[in-house]
């Protein structure tokens, strides 16, 4: 597995790189986020972990021009920036996941486990639809009414768990456990956050709204608006 490491302080870079590559996994640095995407775009990486605060180009523009051409690899924000604002800024910019330093380095595994496990869970030829929604498992595709959605990496994951689970309503702490399958705090607006990104791409423009909200319950998808 390649790992893509943008961290600009060399004594968290060489730690985080030895402990990675003491997990066999191959890891490429970079220093500025400038060099960082043209790293990311140059190569094919599973994971990207980025910083925010880099010299050159910080790491929310830097994750968004990697948006701009790759929408299916992994990010993991890394960065010491931790307020529920920060997160939501990372997050919108298109990273898939956002953990704050100080940090415990068996909890980034955790995390990278994560969102390589969702990536390798979803490579089948399945497809899966709703409507005229559809996935497609294989190329890592998502149409409605054919037309093209593009997602990232975790709005993807989140959606595959949506459409598994169609017509049954799926709590926080379901989407928790089995889409970022590590803890996080489930009374944090995170899940909204993606709900809310899902809603804009799926539902935007089409009369019939698939993803429907339960207050107090969680959230559900399906075709029917009387949920």
């Amino acid at each position: 597995m390649r790992i893509l490491l943008v961290e600009d302080e060399p004594k968290v870079a060489s730690f985080i790189k030895k402990g990675l590559e003491e997990q066999a996994y191959e890891v490429d640095q970079a220093y500025d986020g400038l060099f960082g995407v043209k790293l990311a775009l140059q190569n094919e990486y599973d994971l990207i972990i980025l910083d925010i605060i880099l010299p050159n180009l910080n790491g929310l523009d830097a994750c968004r021009e990697i948006r701009k051409h790759n929408a299916n690899v992994s990010i993991l924000m890394l960065t010491a920036l931790g307020t529920t604002d920060d997160k939501i800024t990372g997050l919108d910019a298109g990273a898939d996941d956002y953990l704050t330093k100080p940090f415990e380095f068996k909890e980034l595994l955790a995390r990278i486990r994560a969102l390589t496990r969702r990536s390798n869970d979803n490579s089948s030829s399945e497809k899966l639809s709703l409507a005229d929604l559809e996935m497609d498992l294989a190329k890592k595709t998502v149409t409605r009414s054919g037309k093209p959605i593009n997602l990232t990496a975790r709005e993807f994951a989140l959606l595959y768990y949506l459409l598994r689970n169609q017509n049954r309503v799926v709590s926080r702490v379901d989407i928790t456990e089995n889409v970022w399958e590590t803890s996080f705090d489930t009374g944090s607006n995170v899940i909204d956050v993606y709900i809310n990104f899902l809603r804009k791409k799926i539902d935007k423009g089409f009369p019939t709204k698939l993803i429907h909200t339960l207050v107090g319950m969680g959230y559900v998808l399906k075709e029917q608006d009387d949920v």
